[in-house]
């Protein structure tokens, strides 16, 4: 259970002038990303990664923090108002979202979804403070052998889950373990895979690839898909006369409930995130919905819209769990928030909570606030976001691949780095295009070094039995409980694709 004083002391820090400040920086920097298609929180986070040196870590975590839960907000407003998803959790809000607005309901829409990430964000945040301290002290029992059990489950569900195919999910997953083994062997001193480029010898900077990936290979795939022409969005009108009737609360507050109390627990496992959580949640309303409401589904039904967004914002609280608690991150934004940790010489983990816990709870209280502050701000700047969304592409783009050209020199200084930013941007180019997933591969770079300390310990204490890495009882029911969640995870993917094939396809 979370320390009362520690929880208040967080408050204190997040209240200071400097925090609020860098907390309204993050949502802002979040809500205009996940306004903005193709551009989501992993980019956003990755952009600023080199740009956040000079803030102390507490600081760069409140902004990464912001950045996540406005990309969240965000993603509904452009699946409302122009049919096509800021980011991929708001995919299922396009269905009946849009279908409101063109129904001139627009404002309703926005609203219910509002409201609902408002209160399934702060809900996932209670649970986050009440769990997270639960599991980092269980957390610290763990051996060796438990740790690597831990990874396995996030390699195979991360690679599995988090593409279009599992056999590129893994295949991702495999590129990234490669590139995480690029460097000295730390043991033996050796260098490995360097292929005789002493500039290698240090590795390959997660930062750089982070970069490469989430936002030089994806603004290179967006920008090839864009349409030419203005962009068309639907108006909403003015007025809180416009804004949600008292049907509409009737009708949404029951799917808020149920959407956080399906998306927290799917974002703290491994198995899609919010993705997952918002599809669950809209088959759940769809198939508890009766007699006219039933019939709206499809044609603009407000609970098609409360559910998804509420299990989208909880799914993102679920998420801070296992990153905070075991530094295993389920998501490729909580991917890059590691990253941004190790650039502090942060680890996250059990100990965590013990060495840092006035980050913690500072980082914890600023979700609070920033979930505040993003309730006051979204539904007023309605109109603000509207003109974002008309903001020409080719200056969006060409800024994005400048800043992340800028940030990736800053790193070093070295003309090396920003060639290995544009070889990693075009593999990302190319990945994104043919349906390899980024997540797995900045995961198993991350991750691979870590799993790799942790099998070593486990046969330097077992003295070479393999069967060391399966025989204590956390790593066995892990490996069994990973059974079973691929089995349901797939289940759920297969569900996720008929509603697809069954509902209006949403434009790109």
């Amino acid at each position: 259970m979370a320390d009362a004083t520690a929880v208040l002391d967080g408050f204190a820090n997040a209240l200071q002038p400097m925090y609020l400040l860098y907390a309204l920086l993050g949502v802002f920097v979040g809500t205009a990303v996940g306004v903005l298609p193709g551009i989501g929180p992993a980019m956003a986070v990755a952009l600023l990664l080199p740009l956040t040196y000079e803030l102390d870590v507490t600081a760069a975590m409140i902004v990464f923090a912001g950045i996540y839960y406005g990309g969240m907000y965000g993603g509904s407003t452009t699946s409302i108002l122009l049919n096509t998803p800021g980011e991929s959790a708001s995919i299922v809000t396009a269905v009946e979202g849009n279908q409101m607005a063109r129904a001139g309901r627009g404002a309703a829409a926005l609203a219910t979804a509002a409201i609902g990430s408002f209160i399934a964000g702060t809900i996932g945040t209670l649970a986050l403070t009440l769990l997270a301290p639960v599991i980092a002290d269980w957390a610290v029992q763990l051996g060796p052998a438990d740790y690597v059990a831990l990874m396995v489950v996030a390699f195979v569900t991360v690679g599995a889950l988090l593409g279009s195919s599992v056999a590129r999910g893994l295949a991702s997953l495999a590129l990234g373990l490669f590139v995480g083994l690029i460097g000295t062997d730390t043991l033996t001193g050796q260098q490995r895979f360097t292929f005789g480029v002493p500039l290698l010898a240090d590795g390959v900077d997660v930062v750089v690839v982070a970069v490469g990936v989430f936002a030089v290979g994806e603004a290179l795939y967006v920008a090839s898909r864009l349409r030419h022409g203005p962009v068309e969005v639907i108006p909403v009108p003015k007025g809180w006369r416009s804004w949600m009737s008292r049907t509409d609360w009737s009708r949404s507050w029951r799917p808020w409930l149920r959407g956080t109390a399906i998306g927290f627990p799917v974002g703290t496992i491994p198995a899609g995130g919010a993705d997952v959580s918002t599809f669950l949640s809209y088959a759940t309303e769809k198939k508890l919905a009766k007699g006219r409401n039933k019939d709206e589904f499809g044609h603009g039904a407000i609970e098609g819209v409360a559910g998804p967004e509420a299990a989208n914002n909880a799914a993102a609280a679920g998420v801070l769990v296992p990153l905070l608690t075991l530094g295993l991150p389920t998501t490729a934004t909580a991917a890059v928030m590691i990253a941004a940790f190790q650039t502090y010489g942060i680890q996250p983990g059990p100990l965590l909570f013990e060495n840092q816990p006035v980050l913690v709870w500072t980082l914890v209280a600023s979700l609070y606030i920033g979930n505040l502050m993003l309730l006051v701000f979204n539904l007023p700047l309605v109109g603000l976001w509207v003109k974002v969304l008309q903001i020409p592409r080719h200056y969006l783009y060409a800024g994005i691949l400048t800043f992340a050209a800028l940030g990736s020199y800053a790193l070093n200084f070295s003309p090396v780095d920003l060639l290995l930013l544009l070889g990693i941007g075009l593999a990302g180019f190319f990945m994104r295009r043919h349906g390899y997933p980024a997540a797995p591969l900045v995961v198993g770079m991350i991750l691979g070094p870590m799993a790799e300390e942790q099998v070593r310990r486990t046969l330097a204490i077992s003295q070479g039995d393999l069967s060391a890495l399966v025989t204590s009882p956390f790593a066995a029911v892990a490996y069994g409980l990973l059974l079973v969640l691929l089995v349901l995870a797939l289940w759920a993917r297969q569900r996720e694709r008929r509603l697809n094939q069954k509902e209006p396809a949403v434009m790109s």
